[in-house]
């Protein structure tokens, strides 16, 4: 089984303090879906609200079309994993798998079986009689994950649950967990304030901040057309430059710059651009848009002197100082086996195209 979740006008307050501002989000049957943003955005509060662990202040909290007011999370179709991923000590990986069996008076013999094909499902068959102390991090996460599906939850709620994992177990859990939820159907509502994370595993991403949805998109779309300076600021990397809106031709926009004039593409909210002549603006710009210009054509192009150049394998970093501007701005180039062509502290011109470029109102930028 599987079902939909839906926030309608929600509203969570602690006194003064507002966690949740107006929240208003659709999450479809058996997608995956993650709530992403910074430390206190209200993202965990939201998750509670769904769970049943609190009451929203305002506002509807629909499962699977009806109403949870007043049902506690032990009577909703949720479970819950938590950071710490709470596993029994005392007790086997099948015996934690099959706990929720075992408060329903199931006997043991159906106990075990069933553990025994959820521990088919996260690819650790033959473990059950292991402790959990005997396990690996990874193994541990998925075990969780066991235990929480044994429940037949409609929802998943999971709460930063790959946290405390190291970078390369964490990148290979996010890959799994996709995996997992691809196979049993059931809705996933994911909490996360690393956009790696969000970004791979998620049919779509609500981002948050001070307790206001930003935006809800696809990942691709987040990336590649954010609706607000925060969006924009806070997924992926980029380059910023402050100015005043000179011109609107179509969807372009020539912005007055500290580094000139920059024609971008601009952003839409429900169709309608955002941006009209005079407005102070931001034009955003990925590091891996930029290109040294060596006689191609582009619409913009900005003289510049390289700072710093750091090589990764498979990419060049090239940091560059820009006249008019306290900030460097940051080139990514792919490694193709050819030299850069270009030494530390010699001038240079940088190029991008304009629909590589967003003009975006000003407004709040996600700290750095």
């Amino acid at each position: 089984m599987s079902a939909d979740v839906q926030l309608d006008g929600v509203w969570i307050k602690f006194g003064d303090f507002v966690a949740a501002r107006d929240v208003n989000i659709q999450i479809k049957e058996g997608e995956f879906f993650s709530f992403l943003g910074p430390s206190g955005c209200g993202k965990t509060t939201l998750l509670r609200a769904v769970s049943g662990f609190l009451e929203p202040s305002d506002g509807t909290v629909r499962i699977g079309g009806d109403d949870m007011a007043g049902i506690g999370p032990n009577k909703r179709p949720t479970a819950l994993i938590f950071q710490n991923l709470a596993l029994f000590p005392l007790m086997t990986v099948w015996e934690n798998i099959a706990f929720a069996l075992e408060v329903r008076g199931v006997r043991r013999a159906e106990r075990r079986k069933k553990a025994e094909e959820l521990l088919e499902l996260i690819a650790l068959p033959g473990q059950g009689d292991k402790m959990c102390h005997e396990l690996s991090g990874g193994q541990r996460q998925r075990v969780a994950i066991a235990r929480a599906l044994c429940a037949e939850p409609d929802v998943l709620l999971l709460d930063e649950p790959l946290s405390a994992l190291d970078l390369k177990l964490r990148q290979h859990m996010r890959t799994e967990l996709r995996a997992i939820q691809q196979r049993v159907g059931i809705t996933f509502i994911y909490i996360t304030h690393d956009q790696g994370e969000a970004l791979t595993m998620s049919d779509h991403v609500a981002v948050m901040r001070e307790g206001i949805i930003e935006q809800v998109a696809d990942g691709s779309t987040l990336y590649d057309r954010p609706e607000t300076a925060f969006v924009a600021s806070f997924v992926g990397e980029n380059n910023l430059f402050r100015g005043r809106v000179a011109e609107v031709t179509g969807e372009q926009a020539v912005v007055d710059t500290n580094v000139g004039p920059i024609r971008a593409r601009m952003a839409t909210h429900e169709g309608e651009a955002q941006l009209k002549p005079h407005e102070e603006a931001f034009v955003f710009v990925r590091p891996e848009s930029l290109k040294f210009v060596n006689g191609g054509e582009f619409d913009n192009a900005i003289q510049a002197q390289i700072h710093q150049q750091e090589f990764e394998g498979n990419l060049w970093q090239v940091f560059l100082d820009v006249a008019n501007s306290d900030k460097r701005i940051k080139m990514s180039l792919v490694n193709d086996g050819r030299s850069l062509g270009h030494e530390t502290g010699s001038d240079v011109t940088i190029g991008f195209k304009a629909e590589l470029a967003v003009a975006l109102p000003q407004g709040p930028l996600a700290a750095e």
